[in-house]
């Protein structure tokens, strides 16, 4: 029921009747007298007057029929007068059912004429607030009436404690965050802890839509007794916080909210490079809270300063933006200069969500998402910088339904007018439908348009059950860059699940039937598969991964309808034209854990511009018209280059509540073109690094 505040309507009267000049309604030196009250002492009248009312009021009030019928419970504030002659005036009637409001301004017309009140023995009005429980009672139901100045004294004496009383209504936080419409921050490592039991078979689970709500997990995983499991003893208020808590706690009757420190520091060694060391000095604070029921808020601030190793510093240099920034740090954001070798790359990441009930949540944030089961996606990864969004999810059946509108940017120069970078724009449509206990299969579409002829946001594409290929042809196949996409997933047993993707840019079926492979061709493919459990280790998690990307997939005729933001790859970050394949082994033993991955793979890359030009496929931001050719376009053209990565990360978990970490790690990195170019040339990398951090993003370090 809406309702506003009884006060505010008294407030509003008083400010009415002073600017009209009255008379006070403090102003008199006895109550009003009913016949009933004439030989009462004039200290009494006051209690005589209110009960004479209040039985008035219950012999004559009929209670109308919706009240019953609709089964209503709650109350009705009436502001009345007894004027200078002596008759009862209502003045305001604040209630939900006009019927109320017509019964009560009924009774009080039958109410009889009395004795008005006096001031210097002359008859004065005054004004009263009284208060019914519905439905109405007993006389003693009937809160006793009260003059405005009682009524103002009242609100005078709340006021002065309710500092008081914001501090006694304070509770002990009981991991309200669980139980919340936020997301689980995805990072792989900390997914995996719950990733058997949100795919076990029989469950109506959907698992390639991520971030996972807390309270989705929570139906699967029990939060609680894991952090229960790796609560450690400590006493001491600095030794709970490092341990076990987060840093603040706060949680009244309607609100929580919880204060965090985040840190990722690390430090390193590129044993092949110039330089004498690595590292990343990040700092930040992490806000997370809820206000009423359904609705969350997170934010989270980071300042970073850092240097990697010598092929990812050329990498984030090599997609800079234009206006002088040195280089876009992959997944964070742009960076300034640090001193003479370095990078500063501020963070800001943040949204809200709301669950009005079971079946919606909706998200409005800045942020990441990604749509698969596997390492990498061919749908939306998060290997992009963070950006905008509207997200909503709807969950019924055996359904649930993700519509993404994202705000992204292109930041080359030939894109950038008067320094402004260029603005685009991304909706997505991702159903995920349970066929079966063991059958997931996953039906994707996006479109991605800029800003021509000043069509801003385009409404056509604010409908979130629409066909966006058909869309795209009525605004111009030149308007818009679209894409279609099939997903699967089958559970072999609750230990074994195989997965898949499909991704389709552009299609010539007359091409295909006369075997010319042609660049019109464009599609990529993921096939993978996960074993829980491995070989009956409790926690040991084995994963298995083939991606394949035809050239010229996620580029466009227009050269800002990529399928980029920040320049940037929106699902795989290698772009297009290349195949791979990973192993992933993760373990973990209460607070320790361990990963180890293997990925091998071939990139078609473009060769030295100065000596050949044209676009082999594998950079998605060039202009598809400077392809090298129309028909003939096989995999991995270009400049075929050989990647070897392997990475061992082992750790120890020090807070489970913010998933604090500290860590050692060892990258191998060999790079192995055909042909040497100034960016893409043979090489071959050790990094070492440790450090503690913050788990609650992904680093990918595998270009």
């Amino acid at each position: 029921m809406k309702r506003v505040h009884t006060s505010l309507y008294l407030l509003i009267f008083l400010l009415f009747q002073t600017a009209l000049g009255q008379t006070s309604t403090s102003n008199f030196e006895k109550y009003p007298v009913f016949a009933e009250c004439e030989n009462v002492a004039i200290d009494d009248l006051e209690n005589c007057f209110n009960t004479t009312l209040r039985t008035f009021v219950t012999n004559n009030f009929k209670e109308p029929a919706i009240i019953a019928k609709e089964n209503y419970q709650g109350e009705l504030v009436v502001l009345f007068e007894v004027t200078k002659e002596g008759k009862f005036k209502v003045l305001y009637v604040d209630a939900v059912y006009e019927e109320l409001k017509t019964e009560i301004k009924r009774v009080f017309g039958q109410l009889p004429t009395v004795q008005p009140s006096t001031y210097s023995g002359k008859p004065a009005y005054v004004q009263f607030t009284m208060k019914l429980e519905i439905p109405l009672g007993s006389v003693e139901s009937i809160e006793k009436p009260e003059t405005l100045e009682e009524k103002e004294n009242e609100l005078e004496a709340a006021a002065k404690t309710e500092f008081d009383q914001v501090n006694n209504e304070l509770q002990i936080y009981e991991d309200d965050l669980y139980a919340s419409n936020l997301n689980i921050p995805f990072s792989h490592d900390m997914y995996s802890y719950f990733d058997r039991q949100i795919n076990l078979v029989g469950t109506n689970s959907h698992t390639a839509s991520k971030p996972f709500l807390y309270t989705t997990v929570s139906n699967y995983y029990d939060l609680n007794n894991q952090q229960a499991a790796l609560k450690k003893d400590a006493s001491s208020w600095l030794g709970r916080k490092l341990w076990n808590e987060h840093l603040v706690t706060v949680k009244g009757k309607n609100y929580w909210f919880t204060v965090d420190p985040i840190l990722d520091l690390q430090l390193g060694k590129n044993t092949n490079s110039e330089v004498d060391y690595t590292y990343n000095n990040t700092r930040g604070l992490q806000v997370q809270g809820g206000l009423g029921k359904g609705f969350n808020f997170s934010a989270t601030v980071f300042e970073s300063q850092g240097r990697f190793a010598d092929y990812f510093n050329r990498y984030a240099e090599s997609i800079r933006p234009a206006g002088g920034n040195p280089a876009i740090i992959p997944a964070r954001g742009i960076a300034k200069e640090f001193k003479t070798d370095s990078y500063d790359y501020p963070v800001a990441e943040g949204y809200i969500s709301y669950s009005p009930n079971k079946t919606f949540n909706v998200q409005f944030g800045h942020s990441r998402n990604f749509i698969g089961d596997g390492y990498r996606s061919l749908f939306v990864s998060d290997v992009v910088s963070p950006y905008p969004f509207l997200k909503l999810n709807t969950s019924f059946w055996k359904i649930k339904y993700t519509n993404t509108w994202m705000w992204l940017r292109d930041v080359r120069p030939e894109v950038t007018e008067d320094g402004a970078f260029l603005t685009k724009y991304i909706a997505n449509h991702y159903l995920s439908w349970n066929v079966s206990k063991k059958l997931n299969l996953g039906f994707f579409e996006s479109v991605i348009w800029k800003n021509d002829n000043n069509r801003g946001f385009d409404i056509n594409y604010v409908n979130p059950v629409i066909f966006y290929r058909a869309i795209e042809f009525s605004t111009g196949s030149r308007a818009g860059n679209a894409l279609v996409g099939l997903s699967s997933k089958y559970k072999w047993n609750d230990n074994v699940n195989f997965y898949g993707q499909f991704i389709l840019d552009e299609f010539s079926l007359n091409d295909i039937r006369e075997g010319n492979q042609s660049w019109k061709n464009k599609f990529g493919f993921q096939l993978g598969a996960k074993y829980y459990n491995a070989f009956k280790v409790a926690n040991l998690l084995l994963q298995f991964e083939y991606n394949q990307v035809r050239p010229y997939t996620y580029s466009h005729n227009e050269v800002a309808t990529n399928y980029g933001h920040n320049n940037q790859s929106l699902a795989h970050l290698w772009g297009a034209n290349f195949r791979e394949v990973i192993g992933i082994a993760r373990y973990n033993h209460k607070r320790w854990f361990g990963s180890a991955k293997l990925i091998f793979g071939q990139r078609g890359l473009d060769f030295d511009p100065a000596i050949d030009n044209a676009s082999y496929g594998g950079n998605i931001f060039i202009d598809n018209d400077n392809r090298v050719g129309d028909t003939g376009i096989e995999l991995l053209q270009g400049n075929k280059t050989n990647v070897l990565i392997g990475d061992l990360n082992v750790g120890y978990i020090i807070n489970p509540k913010t998933n604090l970490k500290i860590f050692a790690n060892i990258t191998y990195r060999s790079f192995n073109p055909e042909a040497n170019t100034a960016v893409d040339f043979e090489e071959n990398t050790t990094w070492f690094n440790f450090g503690i951090r913050t788990d609650i993003f992904n680093w990918y370090f595998d270009f």
